[in-house]
């Protein structure tokens, strides 16, 4: 096993005695010895059941130790961590065993009970008596096959709003330089500590910041579920330096009076990320004097592909920066040529952090991987000093009378009313325009408001065609699994209705 596939053996030796993982619910610590020790223990425990080069070892688990124990065990035995998205229904979970077939499958103790529903017999249980006896299992000799860098390492399915979750496949190449990358681009010390509340079965909570703060040598906190009140808390009580979270957490923790009433001594910057971030939440962040941030990232580059300081920031609000030090970003247009500055085109991605291919999807892979770019399906532009601002997803831009509207700069200026809580806007199908620009929201309590006086609202800023012709209000719009706003319901719910 050579360093770059074994980084922890090595953090192990250089900061032994450090804290590297503390779980918020118990409050107990393991020290990098103790990590390090736990995954050896854990890659001879897979390793005595079977597991060999290129099996599929499964997790199906909240935030828990468990998923950094798997994933590093299993990259020292050439296995493939597959981490589920606990919040599918049983129907979607034996989706993807099927596709993915593991050897193995953990599931926490909080899932025992629907275990036998799951299409694997071969499971270990998470979270008790007997997996605190796994991973102190007597180490033993390993085999010495070879394991090359663009070895597979996990595998991490997509959230599926585009249809059935494809396995992203992610090499031991491609996680390391996204640590390198994040580590070295966004000046990470061993001095910095996070809570990690983003869900681990998704790589914003695995590689965002957890494997690059670990690798430096810092902290992660275990943190689930996400509470606004108790975050505040948690980030004052473990001294936290950076935390990543979604829009919508950040929308929760901004109104809680925790938020109002802390000065956030050790932070050094706030991290949004896994959708546009309203301009409101940067504006609360500027009231109290906190950085805050928001990046760009997709399971297949990295996750993170772009740095701007806390001080570019404010002054481009609504960019996701430059390229980090290790990538090569380009935008094109349709006709493949790059773009002109402020000019719209799909963002394409290069870089080793990029991930394999789909498992069991050639076409798939081929469709996105084209002469060594990602193409990433967003579509984004930048300004005449190279920085960037993610516009929307392409298969989201509406089409109306022959002109093009980006959802986004809609959804912008209406969530900045003060009577809108939440805000989608989509594309629907239309007669005459070919599309028609319809906007979903859900107003905050207390608050009416006629259509009237939302297009009214909306001639301040937006073109004629850019004003939604219909506004659906609804209690609350649906979320995906990880926080975003879920647009493929909402075309499904206006699709029912319409019948």
């Amino acid at each position: 096993m050579n360093w770059e596939r074994d980084w922890l053996e090595n953090r192990a030796r250089l900061s032994p005695n450090k804290d590297a993982i503390i779980d918020e619910k118990t409050n107990k610590a393991w020290t990098f010895e103790q990590l390090n020790k736990r995954t050896n223990s854990t890659s001879s425990w897979l390793h005595a059941r079977g597991v060999k080069k290129g099996d599929r070892v499964a997790l199906l688990s909240p935030n828990h130790i468990s998923y950094f124990d798997l994933l590093i065990a299993c990259g020292k035995i050439g296995a493939i961590f597959v981490p589920l998205n606990w919040r599918l229904s049983f129907h979607e979970i034996n989706e993807i065993l099927a596709d993915c077939t593991p050897i193995l499958i953990g599931i926490h103790q909080q899932f025992k009970a629907i275990h036998q529903q799951l299409n694997n017999v071969n499971t270990f249980f998470i979270g008790d008596a007997s997996y605190e006896e796994l991973v102190t299992f007597p180490i033993g000799d390993l085999p010495q096959e070879e394991i090359f860098e663009t070895d597979p390492l996990a595998m991490i399915y997509t959230g599926g709003t585009t249809g059935k979750p494809k396995g992203v496949v992610l090499s031991h190449q491609s996680i390391l330089w996204n640590a390198i990358n994040t580590i070295v681009s966004w000046s990470l010390t061993e001095n910095d500590v996070t809570v990690n509340y983003m869900p681990m079965f998704h790589t914003g909570g695995l590689n965002a910041l957890s494997i690059p703060i670990l690798m430096i040598g810092g902290t992660v906190v275990i943190g689930e579920p996400f509470i606004g009140e108790k975050a505040v808390e948690a980030l004052n009580r473990y001294r936290c330096t950076t935390i990543l979270l979604v829009p919508t957490m950040y929308h929760m923790l901004i109104q809680t009076d925790e938020f109002q009433n802390s000065d956030f001594p050790f932070m050094k910057i706030f991290l949004s990320g896994a959708a546009p971030c309203p301009m409101q939440i940067y504006e609360a962040f500027q009231k109290k004097g906190l950085a805050f941030k928001e990046g760009y990232g997709l399971t297949e580059a990295g996750p993170n592909n772009f740095y701007i300081s806390p001080e570019d920031a404010q002054l481009k609000r609504g960019s996701v920066g430059k390229p980090m030090l290790f990538n090569s970003i380009k935008l094109v247009k349709a006709d493949g040529c790059e773009t002109e500055p402020n000019e719209v085109g799909e963002l394409l991605i290069k870089g080793k952090h990029a991930f394999s291919f789909y498992w069991n999807r050639e076409k798939a892979t081929q469709e996105t991987w084209k002469n060594g770019w990602i193409h990433t399906g967003d579509l984004a532009k930048r300004d005449e000093q190279g920085f960037y601002y993610i516009v929307g997803r392409k298969k989201d831009m509406i089409i109306t009378g022959g002109e093009n509207v980006y959802p986004l700069e809609v959804e912008h200026w209406l969530a900045a009313h003060p009577a809108i809580d939440e805000v989608a806007v989509l594309g629907m199908p239309d007669e005459k325009w070919g599309e028609v620009v319809a906007a979903f929201i859900a107003l905050k309590q207390t608050y009416t408001i006629q259509d009237e006086e939302l297009k009214m609202y909306c001639e301040l800023k937006l073109g004629r065609y850019k004003i939604p012709k219909q506004f659906i209000r609804l209690a609350e719009l649906p979320k995906t699994h990880v926080g975003k706003i879920d647009k493929k319901r909402l075309k499904e719910m206006r699709k029912r209705e319409n019948k």
